[in-house]
């Protein structure tokens, strides 16, 4: 069987290939013992595989909807088979029900639930498969179910709520660049043809302004070009390997808001290690999958070589330490929960903790960024309207002289 691996090297670097064993387990253990992290392990998908013959995805909601329902139907005495039955016949989503019916035939013939989503790559987080393992483990699915849906719904409220508090500053950008656009496009000219018809020389603020409406107008398309390529090229090297890492350790230097983001995926992965502990994941293996969970992937990389250190006998707060990966505060955290037998709890009072710093921090940027924004605009608009009109104080004053 075919996997595509991301791995992690002693000296830093991250490196992509394909490898064939008989089993996700063998593999990883054969990269261990190799001194290589492990990153992200799948397997291979062919072109027959329905995740490349659709282009739909299933959605965080629906996901958590069948989650929900699937977890009310346990919990009612209903069997996994039966519940699983009930559920793919309500989806409509044609992506997610050839998925739940293939969990379904594979369920039906006695493979294990968690076993029967991992075969779907990356269509599911890591996070959840494991979730399903443990509650099987344990006997209590129902519980780890609900549990991972308190889980996505908090994490899906962060979210939600930076993103909805980022939308008035984006649309005050957009304006500001939609009109800078206009002047520059329709105004600027119309007034620059009327200043030559004086042949008079103009103010040097107006020359540069009439300069860059000028290259604006005739080099669009190119700028656009350069523009695209650009993006692309940065796109291309941010995927590639061991520059991914690279440029989120950059986002969390960030002046401003990198310390937010750097407190966002502490909470996650805070949370995601929560979860996982709490469903019976053992502490090695729950930062293992965290690491592969997490969105930024240079914490994703520190936490892989935590877990080889956890792993080798070094306590899981002096790593992070040494390591450096979160905050000073949530290391306090974290030892003060590893030394009372209270981890569990101390990573959701860490996570709740940065979850309200974070609500704090946006909040406060809002604030400071809405009048800051309009001021820049007004600055902005109103320098383009004066250097535009100064050439007209300058002739009045001329014709009031004689």
């Amino acid at each position: 069987m075919e996997f595509r691996c991301r791995l992690g090297t002693t000296s830093g670097e991250v490196i992509e290939g394909v490898y064939v064993a008989q089993s996700e387990a063998a593999l990883r253990r054969e990269l261990e013992d190799k001194g290589l992290h492990v990153l992200a392990l799948r397997p291979r998908l062919g072109f027959g595989n329905f995740a490349f013959s659709t282009g739909r995805q299933v959605t965080r909601h629906e996901f958590l909807v069948f989650n929900q329902e699937l977890a009310t139907l346990l919990k009612a005495g209903m069997p996994l088979v039966q519940s699983l039955d009930i559920l793919r016949t309500r989806l409509t989503n044609p992506l997610f029900k050839s998925v739940l019916d293939d969990v379904y035939e594979k369920v039906r013939s006695g493979t294990a639930l968690s076993d029967a989503f991992a075969e779907h790559g990356d269509l599911f987080p890591s996070v959840y498969t494991a979730s399903l393992m443990a509650g099987e483990r344990a006997g209590n699915l129902d519980a780890v179910l609900r549990r991972y849906v308190a889980y996505s719904k908090t994490v899906d409220t962060v979210r939600s709520k930076t993103i909805s508090a980022m939308i008035y500053p984006a649309i005050l950008i957009g304006l500001a660049v939609v009109l800078v656009a206009i002047i520059m496009v329709k105004v600027v000219p119309t007034f620059s043809e009327f200043y030559l018809s004086f042949g008079s020389e103009l103010p040097l603020s107006t020359r540069i302004i009439v300069g860059a409406s000028d290259v604006i107008r005739q080099q669009f398309l190119p700028i656009l070009i350069v523009l695209g390529v650009g993006g692309a090229v940065f796109w291309n090297w941010v995927r590639q390997p061991g520059h991914g890492p690279k440029f989120d350790a950059l986002l969390l230097k960030l002046p401003l808001v990198g310390p937010s983001f750097h407190k966002f995926a502490t909470t996650q992965l805070a949370r995601t290690l929560a979860t996982l502990l709490g469903g019976g994941i053992p502490l090695v293996n729950a930062l293992e999958i965290a690491a592969r969970s997490t969105g930024n992937r240079h914490m994703g990389f520190e936490l892989a070589a935590v877990a080889t250190k956890v792993r080798e006998g070094q306590s899981f707060s002096a790593t992070m330490l040494e390591r450096k990966t979160v905050p000073d505060v949530a290391i306090k955290m974290i030892e003060v929960g590893e030394s009372t037998g209270a981890l569990t709890e101390m990573l959701n009072s860490l996570a709740d903790f940065y979850d309200e710093e974070i609500e704090t921090d946006v909040a406060r940027f809002v604030t400071v960024i809405e009048p800051a924004m309009l001021v820049f605009m007004g600055v902005v608009i109103s320098g383009i309207v004066l250097a535009l009109y100064m050439p007209l104080f300058q002739l009045t004053s001329v014709m009031g002289n004689r």
